[in-house]
This record gives C-alpha cells, sequence and structure tokens, in this order.
C-alpha cells in the first residue's frame, strides 16, 4: 500500500525532507572557493554527482536558504572567482566537515575552524583540502539558477582541470581501490553511510555481453517463492541458457542427485530443496551450476 504525494500540495520543507531522505545514499562534495579577495572557503554540499567525461562535467548545487532565500558563501564566491576545488569525504574526516557546514560568518575560514590543512591547487585559485584522499580542481563553466525563491536549485557546473588522488587508494594499474577510500554518503536526516567493509559488494555490469532475462527462466523458477528478485536477476543475467551437459552435470550433483531420487518426497518438496541449493549456489558464486539445477524436471 503506497502513500502517495503530490509536491505542489507539499510546504517545500516536507518536500524536502522526502527527497533527502529516499533520494541517497549521495556523494559529498567538499567545496573550497574564494572571493575575490583571496578568502577562503570550504562547505560540504549533498546535491552533487558527476555526468560525463568529454567534456569533463561534475555538478552540485549551493541552493538557496529555505529559511529566508539568502544564498551561501560558496554560491557568492563562484560568482566572483568562477573556480572551485571538490574533495572527496571520508569516514576518517566526516565530524570535521559536518563541523565545517556551520554557518559561520563570512570571511571566517573553515580551513581554521574545523582543523583541516590547506594545500594549494595547481591550476585554480580555491585551496585543497590536504586529508582528502581525492581533489577535483575545476573551473565552472556555467551556473544554472533554477529559480528564485527558498530552496531553488543553483547548478554549479564544473570541468575538471586536475585530479589529485593519494597513492594509498590506487590499484597497480591506476584506478581507485573502493575499499581503501572508506567514502561517507549522505542520508536523511542526520544519517550517513559509510562505503566500507561489509557494506561493499560487487555486481557484475552485463554491459558487453548478452544476458537471456528473467522472462525466459522456467515456470516454477522465476515464480519461486523462495528466490528473491536479487537472486532471479543474477539467474536472469546470465548469458545463456544451460545446454544438455550441463544439466546432466547438474543433475548427478550428490546433493541434487539425493533429492531427484528420493521417492518419498513430493514434486512441491523435492523443488523447495532444489531452490534452495540454487540459493546456495548463487551465494557462492556458481551461477551456471545453480541455472543448470533451475533446469532440471523435480520429477525426473
Amino acid at each position: 500500500m503506497f502513500k502517495t504525494f503530490d509536491p505542489s500540495q507539499m510546504a517545500h520543507s516536507d518536500l524536502h525532507r522526502l527527497m533527502l531522505g529516499a533520494i541517497a545514499p549521495r556523494p559529498i562534495a567538499f567545496a573550497s572557493t574564494v572571493d575575490a579577495d583571496g578568502n577562503p572557503n570550504l562547505a560540504p554540499f549533498s546535491f552533487f554527482n558527476a555526468f560525463g567525461v568529454n567534456p569533463s562535467t561534475i555538478i552540485f548545487s549551493p541552493s538557496r536558504k529555505g529559511r529566508d532565500n539568502t544564498t551561501k558563501d560558496t554560491f557568492n564566491n563562484l560568482k566572483e572567482v568562477p573556480e572551485v576545488v571538490i574533495n572527496a569525504v571520508t569516514y576518517a574526516m566526516v565530524e570535521q566537515v559536518n563541523l565545517a557546514s556551520t554557518e559561520f560568518p563570512k570571511g571566517v575560514n573553515e580551513f581554521e575552524k574545523a582543523g583541516f590543512t590547506m594545500l594549494g591547487s595547481e591550476k585554480v585559485r580555491p585551496f585543497r583540502v590536504g586529508e582528502s584522499p581525492v581533489q577535483w580542481e575545476c573551473k565552472v563553466r556555467e551556473i544554472i539558477e533554477t529559480g528564485s525563491g527558498g530552496g531553488a536549485a543553483n547548478l554549479v557546473v564544473c570541468e575538471v582541470l586536475l585530479v589529485h588522488i593519494a597513492g594509498t587508494v590506487l590499484t597497480p594499474a591506476g584506478g581507485i581501490h573502493t575499499p581503501d577510500l572508506d567514502l561517507v554518503g549522505r542520508m536523511g536526516g542526520d544519517y550517513y553511510v559509510r562505503a566500507h567493509g561489509n557494506a561493499l559488494f560487487e555486481v557484475e555490469k552485463p554491459l558487453s555481453k548478452p544476458a537471456i532475462g528473467i522472462d525466459v527462466l522456467p515456470f516454477i523458477l522465476r515464480n519461486s517463492p523462495l528466490l528473491t528478485g536479487n537472486e532471479l536477476g543474477k539467474l536472469g543475467s546470465s548469458e545463456r541458457e544451460p545446454d544438455s551437459k550441463e544439466k546432466d552435470a547438474a543433475a548427478d550433483l550428490p546433493e541434487v542427485k539425493a533429492i531427484l531420487e528420493n521417492k518419498l518426497l513430493t514434486f512441491e518438496a523435492k523443488t523447495e530443496k532444489l531452490h534452495f541449493i540454487i540459493r546456495s549456489f548463487l551465494a557462492a558464486n556458481r551461477k551456471q551450476e545453480a541455472l543448470a539445477i533451475g533446469y532440471l524436471d523435480p520429477e525426473g
């Protein structure tokens, strides 16, 4: 049962709360800017993401304040000096980042208030955060003001000029080793999420190879009360249906053979036990064998 909300009939603060709670986790842009006099400013924004590489496009939004419709120092600085360093936020620095989000008076240096190290940039005037493992030096291509009322977004479209990455998070091939990065993301309210340890998992993308799809799986398999949508999705991502040799090999597996040859089990009981085996095989990354078991006739 769903409850439906109409944004046109809601207070902006209520809609804002729903958006932040449901569109998550959001990466955090820890944005460093300077004003025309060179005074540094540092603030986090979770309306942020990457959108392309040709040209490189990173967008974040220092939105208008909902309370009084004023603009933030970051936005004002970008109007004066259209350059920014976007620093990645890790778990080790999240409390300092939260402190930097305090609405200090204009001219106060959040680097000093939050205890961050100021590193000089090479192609832009704003400083880099020394504690951040990834720092994007960017020029601002465009600022899109979506409205003039409180809560309106100001889309800052950035182009990357340089990126600095700590060697501790790089793979030998020059990519990012995600487990070492330990990023945090923004949720609703006071909640954050840590991309680390058991929170990380891999899903192989079927970009360069075919997939059979859930719709071609045997009826008894795709309508199983035991198998989850994720498990069926994994089976459906197989490149092809199992051939006769694979099905014969699956039927000869000791745990499968014992079920198929058990004369005391009903069709339903055999099906249930086979589907439990499929679950365990999927968990063990034995997808093709799991798929082959799913194509077996429980009645032989």
